[in-house]
């Protein structure tokens, strides 16, 4: 998904809809803005409880070193 945005006046961009859709962007959230190999990264900061659960699921049985056990 490509998208092009105009920086207004005030050096505010408007995320668009179908990215703020597919990513379930909400109003007041917030963005880390980073700035990497000349072009700026946008990186939606969960809250915690929405992190609870995403490794449901997951496989746990792995070889550990002796002191791990």
């Amino acid at each position: 998904m490509t998208e092009t945005v105009s920086v207004s006046p005030k050096f505010q961009v408007v995320i668009p809809k179908a990215v703020r859709e597919a990513l379930d962007i909400q109003p007041g959230q917030k963005i880390r803005v980073i700035p990497y190999q000349n072009r700026i990264e946008l990186i939606p900061i969960w809250p915690m409880q929405k992190a609870r659960g995403f490794l449901k699921g997951i496989d746990t049985n792995v070889d550990r070193e002796e002191d791990r056990l």
